[in-house]
């Protein structure tokens, strides 16, 4: 029997500390309202994907909000930094058995339920799933397992994020699929058209 988890990072959300690149050019209120209308979107598109569900979040557990008890198990995201954070979310999935795990984030808005199937669909022929964005980084990651050195012991703050996780997989003699390439919403310019009434002057 197939499981598939799909694990949801969320960051908290905090005035002040949510989309700071993007609050330095519309304010810390109009960023967070951005931040809020990603989880709602993240959100829709998680519940419509036949999946296990888990919402991890960056600080504290929220009990009301859009990922909703009913669809999704709540956690606190555990490590120094992404890759030890994936890494213990995907281990907790692992050890309930799931055959497939898939991270995404709240950053994403043109994410959709299509592309997060067919992430899961590449794992079936596929060890690793990489759904990259404009920045070197990644907005999806599939995996079927934690071996070899996918995620630990890595710097995860430059531009060749994607391309150094590449180098690793080629290195470990693992297959890869690769997802379209996407904005995540981090400045003004990548603000969706549908988002932009959200930001008052």
């Amino acid at each position: 029997m197939v499981i598939n988890h799909l694990i949801i990072f969320c960051e908290n959300p905090t005035e002040g500390e949510v989309k700071k690149r993007l609050a330095a050019e519309i304010g810390d209120e109009n960023a967070l309202a951005i931040h809020y209308a990603l989880m709602k979107h993240t959100a829709d598109v998680a519940k419509s994907v036949m999946a296990q569900r888990k919402c991890y979040y960056s600080d504290y557990i929220l009990n009301k909000d859009d990922f909703e008890d009913g669809h999704f198990e709540k956690s606190i995201q555990k490590g120094d930094d992404l890759g030890e954070r994936i890494y213990n979310a995907a281990k907790v999935s692992f050890g309930e058995w799931a055959s497939k795990v898939i991270v995404i984030s709240c950053d994403c808005y043109d994410l959709n339920a299509g592309i997060i199937e067919e992430a899961f669909r590449a794992l079936d022929k596929n060890d690793v799933v990489i759904g990259p964005n404009k920045e070197g980084g990644f907005y999806l990651l599939g995996l079927t397992d934690l071996s070899g050195n996918l995620l630990l012991g890595k710097d995860w703050n430059h531009e060749n994020v994607v391309l150094d996780m590449l180098l690793e997989i080629k290195k470990e003699n693992k297959t890869h699929y690769f997802l379209p390439t996407m904005n995540e919403v981090t400045t003004l310019e990548e603000v969706p058209p549908e988002l932009r009434g959200l930001i008052e002057e």
